[in-house]
């Protein structure tokens, strides 16, 4: 089965930020970057250890259904110091790097 595109659909090309293609300011979409890799670092954690979400929070000193917002990428429900927090709990060591914008 092929689907074709109404002609009338208006594609736009991404900026490369899915985040400041939904409409967040250059600041915002920064931050919530930074939230998705560390959240995505917890999520491979828990998959690369074969963690249930009940092991994976005790490790990290949280709540199970905190565990779950991670997995289901409750972006908004997370500052990055409570994702950094939970990711040092659990062994790692956070770096990261400055540079100037393009």
């Amino acid at each position: 089965m092929t689907s074709t595109i109404p002609m009338d659909t208006k594609i736009t090309e991404s900026c490369g930020d899915i985040f400041q293609d939904l409409g967040f300011s250059a600041e915002e979409s920064e931050k919530m970057n930074i939230k998705h890799n560390l959240m995505t670092a917890i999520e491979g954690y828990i998959e690369d250890n074969n963690l249930t979400q009940e092991q994976a929070a005790k490790l990290m000193g949280v709540s199970r259904p905190r565990i779950s917002d991670v997995t289901r990428g409750k972006i908004d429900k997370f500052t990055i110091d409570a994702l950094v927090d939970m990711l040092t709990k659990a062994g790692h060591h956070i770096s990261f790097t400055v540079k100037r914008a393009a």
